[in-house]
C-alpha cells in the first residue's frame, strides 16, 4: 500500500506533468502568433522593422516561458527518482518553490538561463528562419 508522502509526490508529479505540457501549449500558441504577425506583415506591408522587434520580443517570451517549464521539468525528474527509490522520506513532496529558491542563481543567473533557453534550437525556431526572410527581404527588395 502506498505511503501517504508516495500519494502526494504522485499527486505533485500529476500536477507538474499538466502544468509542464500547459507550457508546452503556451509555447506553441506564442510561436504561433509570431508567424501570423510576420504573415500579416508580408501582406499588408507593416513596418518590418516594428515587425521584427515584436518577433523578437515575442522569441524572449517563449524563453522565459521555456524556463518556467524547465523548473518544473527539473521537480519532475526529482519526484520520479524519489518515487523509484520506493519510501520516500517525509517532507519531500510539494518542494517545488523551496528547491527552486535554495538553487536561485541571482539575477545573472536567471538571464542566462533564459538566454539559453532562448537558443535551443526547438525555441528558436521558427523566429530566426522569420528575422532571416526579413533580412533577405530587405537586402533584394529595390533601395
Amino acid at each position: 500500500m502506498p505511503t501517504t508522502e508516495t500519494q502526494a509526490l504522485s499527486q505533485e508529479w500529476k500536477t507538474l506533468q499538466n502544468n509542464y505540457e500547459q507550457y508546452e501549449k503556451s509555447a506553441l500558441l506564442i510561436k504561433l502568433t509570431g508567424v501570423v504577425l510576420y504573415a500579416i506583415e508580408l501582406t499588408l506591408a507593416l513596418n518590418a522593422l516594428l515587425v521584427s522587434a515584436i518577433v523578437v520580443i515575442l522569441w524572449l517570451q517563449e524563453s522565459i516561458f521555456r524556463t518556467y517549464q524547465s523548473r518544473l521539468g527539473t521537480r519532475i525528474f526529482r519526484i520520479e527518482g524519489l518515487l523509484k527509490q520506493g519510501a520516500p522520506a517525509e517532507g519531500s513532496a510539494f518542494q517545488l518553490h523551496s528547491e527552486w529558491i535554495a538553487n536561485r542563481k541571482g539575477i545573472a543567473g536567471l538571464i542566462g538561463e533564459y538566454a539559453a533557453n532562448a537558443t535551443k534550437p526547438t525555441v528558436a525556431f521558427p523566429y530566426v528562419a522569420l528575422l532571416l526572410i526579413e533580412v533577405a527581404i530587405y537586402l533584394i527588395a529595390p533601395k
